[in-house]
């Protein structure tokens, strides 16, 4: 190869390999490390576009409860199998029709194109998980929001309600808040 030729291809490749670097990164940043699932970015961007063109979307919250118990009970390896079967079952239930993701610690979200069956998620969730030949008990408090129930469409909407729903779930009054004992 003559020198002409050589510098004409070396700012080619230099912007051949910077483009492939930001590309991956850019993948990566959408993609949760240890599930799999899309971050908060990248779920996000995707739920907006499902809300404005499923009208029957329905939104879910997830969180696992008294995961700060089965860390300090059973390890953080065990934490992190908790979070990588959670995601991986909620992606099954997801499968073509809808689309998961972790928000981050404990916290998933999931948006489905239709009504989905949420008592088969329920069970899916309940399941315990096998971890160093002990098999854990897990339980995930799950909210959801029907789109069409909005008077605006919208994600932050949809995310509010759900995080409601899901704190109604857990038996409190959400994140600020107790419940009021009842009478």
């Amino acid at each position: 190869m003559d020198t002409q030729a050589l510098a004409l291809a070396l700012p080619l490749i230099g912007w051949a390999s910077h483009t492939a670097l930001l590309t991956h990164r850019l993948a990566t940043a959408r993609r949760d490390p240890l599930t799999g699932l899309r971050t908060r970015a990248g779920w996000t961007a995707l739920a907006e576009r499902v809300i404005r063109r499923h009208r029957n979307a329905v939104v879910l919250l997830l969180d696992l409860d008294d995961f700060k118990n089965l860390n300090d009970s059973h390890g953080h390896a065990a934490g992190d199998v908790a979070l990588a079967v959670t995601a991986e079952r909620l992606a099954t239930w997801c499968g073509r029709d809808g689309i998961a993701g972790r928000l981050g610690g404990d916290e998933f979200v999931a948006i489905a194109r239709q009504d989905m069956d949420l008592s088969s998620l329920h069970r899916a969730l309940r399941q315990p998980i096998t971890y160093a030949g002990h098999r854990l008990p897990v339980s995930v408090s799950v909210g959801s929001c029907h789109v069409r129930d909005l008077p605006v469409r919208s994600l932050s909407d949809a995310l509010a309600a759900a995080d409601c729903a899901m704190y109604a779930a857990k038996g409190t009054a959400g994140r600020r808040g107790t419940r009021p004992l009842a009478r």
